[in-house]
């Protein structure tokens, strides 16, 4: 044991003897590690927290969009076909089983004013399904019932922001709102969502879509059907939501006239998909952003090769004292080596400290914006384990070049 310890005893007595040269040596790795460390929790952060927002929607959700997706799920043109009709969705909701809930929507931008403020928001029209199939709730008021969409009542349900930018410190329920030359009421406030990959309803205004087709935008097909922006619906289990897809795409395809071997004009997203397509997508931005912030600890690496060059040289007569002594060429080397790894690995124990409070500081303080970060037990070990690499690898040399000495010539070094 005491064997094995030694080199581990001199390398501590050579950063004790060298105290400045060795800090500046260790710094360098604590800046790569804590820049690692960091930057991995941001990205792990971000993929937790778009994942959480998809999953809020609900796992048993399907959207379905008009057009065709290009590449890894990016629409070439979002909106630009206009392929989804009302009659789709009812057609869905009768036709095809184990769907609980169909919402299909429309929208349109507007500027509302509301006495002597202003604002320009997305204005939805929806069904009274489409707070089920959202998981919505509202904080004030009601939501849109089955007869205000029958009726095409002009009320209104105004997300948060909408809220605080129109009706600041006066009660929004009962007020009124104008868009363009409608007048809505306010019948209720949405709870606030945040900021959302698939879209926020905090700075939206939802109408029934009876409403937005009679008074704001008339869209219809040359058969005379409703167009509408897009259509959701909710399964009853999750392991039917394979079924339903294929089901509602065969349907589709019938009520829209597709010939065989024809490509889709429209596209269905489940949330498992679209949760395993962030995963991919946000992990990928994690190694890339771990990537960038592993060139800090290849510049810290060179620093501890250099130190430990310089070392050598100082230490040449003591080299030639020690073969002389007897010592073997392997001893030498453990000696160096073990020198480097200690280095780096105290490196990398201050580093992830750093890391791990620059992460708190960035997701606590919000001085990057509304950012969540998560540190886990495998960005912790990576960065050490990394740290203690880099040292191993750039110490090699140093300590091969310290072994191959002849011990001559070094007992003669002045």
């Amino acid at each position: 044991m005491k064997k094995w310890l030694e080199p581990l005893s001199n390398a501590w007595e050579g950063a004790k003897t060298h105290k400045l040269r060795s800090s500046l040596t260790i710094l360098g790795i604590v800046i790569g590690v804590a820049a690692v460390i960091s930057l991995m929790s941001i990205g792990r952060g971000t993929q937790a927290e778009i994942i959480s927002n998809i999953e809020s929607l609900g796992s048993n959700l399907i959207t379905i969009m008009p057009g065709r997706f290009a590449e890894r799920g990016v629409m070439g043109a979002a909106g630009s076909a206009a392929t989804l009709t009302l009659e789709d969705a009812v057609a869905i909701s009768e036709q095809v089983p184990y769907v609980t809930a169909v919402a299909p929507s429309s929208s349109a931008s507007l500027q509302l004013v509301a006495g002597s403020k202003n604002e320009n928001a997305q204005v939805i029209g929806v069904t009274p399904e489409y707070q089920e199939t959202y998981n919505l709730q509202t904080t004030e008021g009601a939501f849109i019932s089955p007869y205000d969409y029958q009726s095409g009542a002009k009320v209104a349900v105004i997300g948060a922001n909408v809220r605080d930018e129109l009706f600041s410190g006066v009660d929004p329920v009962g007020q009124q709102i104008r868009m363009g030359n409608n007048v809505v009421r306010v019948m209720g406030v949405l709870e606030s969502k945040g900021a959302r990959m698939m879209g926020s309803t905090d700075d939206a205004i939802l109408i029934p879509l009876t409403t937005l087709q009679e008074t704001i935008t008339q869209r219809r097909t040359s058969a005379g059907e409703h167009m509408v922006s897009s259509i959701a619906l909710t399964v009853s289990n999750q392991e039917q939501a394979d079924y339903v897809v294929s089901e509602v795409t065969s349907l589709l395809r019938s009520r829209h006239q597709l010939a065989p071997g024809a490509e889709d004009d429209f596209t269905l997203r489940s949330m498992e998909e679209l949760v395993s397509t962030v995963s991919e997508m946000t992990g990928t931005m994690t190694i890339f952003l771990g990537a960038i912030a592993g060139i800090s600890l290849l510049v810290g690496g060179i620093g501890v090769m250099n130190i430990m060059l310089v070392s050598v040289v100082e230490r040449t007569r003591e080299i030639g004292i020690r073969k002389a002594l007897g010592a073997r060429e392997r001893d030498i080397w453990s000696q160096f080596l073990a020198e480097s790894a200690f280095l780096s690995f105290s490196g990398g124990i201050i580093g992830v400290g750093v890391g791990w409070g620059l992460s708190r500081l960035i997701s606590g303080t919000g001085i990057m914006g509304s950012i969540t970060t998560v540190v886990s037990t495998d960005i912790v070990i990576l960065a050490l384990a990394v740290s203690v690499g880099i040292g191993l690898l750039f110490g090699f040399l140093p300590a091969r070049r310290a072994a191959r000495l002849n011990p001559i010539e070094a007992l003669r070094y002045e």
